[in-house]
């Protein structure tokens, strides 16, 4: 049965890729980006690959919170079904400045925080047997609360791996707080140092076949196995679910996390705009 599904950050990478068997698959993809030119080129790529495939493609800048808050309210009014969202925007090196508007650490918004926002926005368009998908990464470091808070500066690697934990500790807390009879959430290691432009860029090595994490992603959003996996970490590497970093399984610590990011948004929606984050949308 065909499946709506909505990839983030699916304009290169591992998420192009994703988008490109599962479209393949006939499935219906909503795919976003951040630059309107590489999604314009990510949707001529699908559609050469079914011609009649149904890919929608959406523009929204991450790096703030009207972006995110601007998609989940274009993804509300679309209409439709909506069954699966794949949370796999992220960033590693920035080349330039690491703080956004509000002062908070680049790696941390795109990865942790945005991605947090998005998915509370967006269960309610969720079936119950609807699946929410969070990259994560075997780069997992204990997170400072007050480096996520824009108090601490990090270097590349180490708001990474915190940023990483961060987002596998709250997806193990949402699903714990939505239930058996919502929709699943799940952390997903897709392999490490798979053949992507982050890797590439991070760590200055090609990378090991894209097709494994491409797998692992497609079985946890869609597989019937997977269906009562919610809560749990899937780590690739390992070939199945395995145990996280142990502060994912400290429920005191995935709490004051999700304290801290409950904070971090109710401050940003006090002080937040709306002037130059429209979002733009074809499908």
């Amino acid at each position: 049965m065909s499946k709506t599904i909505l990839i983030t950050g699916a304009t290169d990478g591992l998420g192009l890729a994703t988008a490109r068997a599962l479209v393949g698959q006939g499935h219906r993809v909503l795919v976003h980006g951040r630059s309107r030119a590489k999604l314009d080129a990510a949707r001529q790529a699908l559609l050469e690959v079914n011609s009649d495939g149904a890919v929608e493609t959406f523009q929204a800048d991450f790096a703030e919170l009207e972006g995110v808050d601007a998609l989940a309210a274009v993804l509300a009014e679309r209409g439709g079904d909506l069954d699966v969202v794949i949370n796999n925007a992220g960033v590693f090196r920035l080349p330039g400045e690491t703080r956004n508007r509000a002062g908070l650490d680049l790696r941390f918004f795109v990865n942790m925080i945005a991605p947090y926002r998005l998915t509370l926005s967006l269960l309610p368009l969720l079936p119950a047997e609807g699946r929410v998908i969070n990259l994560s990464s075997a780069a997992q470091a204990p997170v400072d609360l007050k480096a996520v808070s824009g108090q601490v500066d990090l270097d590349d690697g180490q708001a990474y791996a915190q940023s990483k934990l961060g987002l596998t500790m709250w997806s193990g807390w949402l699903a714990g707080r939505v239930g058996p009879g919502g929709p699943g959430i799940l952390a997903v290691n897709p392999g490490s140092f798979l053949k992507t432009k982050m890797v590439s860029e991070a760590y200055g090595v090609a990378g090991h076949d894209i097709e494994t994490g491409v797998d692992a992603l497609i079985r946890a959003a869609l597989d019937d196995t997977f269906r009562q996996a919610t809560g749990q970490y899937l780590d690739n590497d390992k070939g199945g679910f395995a145990a996280p970093h142990l502060d994912a399984l400290n429920l005191e610590k995935c709490a004051r996390l999700v304290e801290v990011l409950d904070a971090i948004l109710a401050r940003l929606e006090t002080g937040a705009g709306d002037a130059g984050h429209s979002i733009a949308s074809t499908g």
